[in-house]
């Protein structure tokens, strides 16, 4: 048989797993085009939960794994925890005055966020030491809430917390309704991440494994508290992501979804597992609702991940033809 009748029958077959899904009640995926991409999740989900399926996997193994920034929230023109650093910094000054003539944060003070990162790693890190550590967990998580309570993007104008992806809402909704536990597996900072995490996306603060410092438990005023310290633990980014994986949550995971090269380890090794494996990457192709960048990208580069997805099976989600909105309650 021809590979052109082959891939017709195979996406026949898919069409009519997703619409015996549709069937049965209310579209799961509303805001995802009809089309081979919707329809590919529906039948994955479909054989992994349908008992006497060969495919048939068993709720205690349904983990599904997904990166944040440019995965479920957008990640222009900085990451919105830089966002929240550099105004942290701005915050701290009046407590700083050497911060005036003192590199990055000089730059930061100045408004010049792109000489500021001129510096790299080290620069980031020693701003992300500076607001981040030195407090108390409970303290943190204080400053993150008022910040987001206030902050808007500069372009949209939207609260960071409005310009989540309502695609990847519906998904996590779908997956969780299917007995599957779904995890943020980010390069964030996981006490960031828990401040909304549960609020936003449904994933609670246990199932959040981010990058992380140090801390150490005292006692302040007889009170028991965790201070967080300006030494880094663990940076969850590219090979870091399986290994945190498995070090936090134990299981390997047959659904994982990502956007960047910094992602490209967590779906190999999602796809590496026994059984029926699902890998996506959302390509962001949308320069009028949201933004369209890839290759060379100082956020969210895709280059690898774009060359082999193909080949190894993963679902490319083209955000300008896949998703009929981008954002909750957005401009369609």
């Amino acid at each position: 048989m021809k590979r052109a009748q082959l891939y017709v029958i195979a996406l026949g077959l898919m069409i009519a797993f997703a619409n015996q899904t549709m069937a049965q009640g209310v579209d799961p995926l509303p805001s995802w085009q009809d089309g081979r991409t919707k329809h590919s999740i529906i039948e994955f989900v479909t054989k992994v939960t349908k008992e006497g399926s060969p495919d048939f996997v068993t709720p205690a193994e349904r983990i599904a794994t997904f990166d944040n920034d440019g995965t479920l929230w957008s990640e222009q023109p900085l990451y919105f925890q830089f966002v929240y650093a550099f105004d942290r910094v701005k915050q701290l000054a009046p407590q700083h005055p050497e911060w005036k003539t003192k590199e990055p944060f000089a730059s930061i003070l100045k408004g010049d966020i792109e000489k500021a990162l001129t510096g790299g790693k080290e620069a980031i890190l020693e701003v992300l030491a500076a607001t981040h550590t030195g407090m108390t967990t409970e303290e943190f998580a204080s400053s993150v809430r008022e910040w987001f309570a206030t902050a808007r993007h500069p372009k949209t104008k939207r609260a960071y917390t409005e310009m989540v992806f309502q695609p990847m809402l519906e998904l996590l909704d779908y997956l969780r309704a299917n007995g599957f536990k779904t995890y943020i597996v980010s390069g964030g900072g996981c006490d960031f991440l828990r401040v909304f995490a549960e609020e936003v996306y449904g994933v609670p603060p246990e199932q959040v494994v981010g990058s992380s410092v140090n801390a150490r438990y005292e006692l302040r005023d007889g009170v028991p508290v965790i201070v967080k310290i300006s030494e880094l633990t663990f940076f969850n980014d590219k090979e870091a992501k399986p290994v945190g994986i498995h070090q936090y949550i134990g299981r390997r995971p047959i659904f994982a979804a990502g956007n960047s090269d910094g992602d490209f380890q967590m779906l190999e090794w999602t796809s590496a597992g026994k059984g029926a494996r699902f890998g996506l990457y959302v390509h962001h192709t949308d320069a009028d609702r949201e933004w369209a960048y890839d290759r060379e990208s100082h956020i969210g580069r895709l280059d690898r991940g774009l060359n082999e997805a193909g080949k190894r099976g993963w679902t490319l989600v083209d955000m300008k033809q896949d998703w009929k909105v981008i954002y909750p309650t957005g401009p369609k």
